[in-house]
């Protein structure tokens, strides 16, 4: 038997369906929102790296053009562009060694942080 206090079901639907939305709301619009101000600032500041290194490229080119006086003329005009690039590869190959070495290093200490020893258990 319904109490004095209940309400009619298409009130209690109503009241639902504005908590349902105002749920899926607050766990995914609001998270998504900030998620897009990360990878926006993420974006930007790759761009901003990706302009330097290729600025940067392009004056040790320029310099090594200019500054070697007759050492990379005629048939050896290539040999800048090739160091250029070789010093570029060898900048990416550390960079992702390194950054392998770091998640590697943080994976395996968010392991052993997560597993409970054997003291904490008993």
């Amino acid at each position: 038997m319904p109490g004095q206090n209940s309400k009619p079901i298409p009130q209690l639907v109503a009241e639902l369906r504005e908590l349902v939305v105002a749920y899926f709301k607050q766990e995914t619009v609001v998270p998504l929102k900030q998620l897009g101000r990360y990878v926006g600032f993420g974006l930007g500041g790759a761009l901003l790296l990706g302009f330097g290194a290729l600025f940067i490229g392009i004056g040790g080119l320029r310099l090594l053009q200019t500054e070697t006086d007759t050492t990379f003329t005629g048939n050896w005009s290539w040999v800048p562009y090739l160091i250029v690039v070789v010093v570029f590869l060898l900048g990416a190959a550390i960079t992702w060694k390194t950054r392998g070495a770091v998640q590697r290093r943080r994976d395996g200490a968010g392991m052993r942080d997560a597993t409970p020893s054997l003291k904490e258990s008993s």
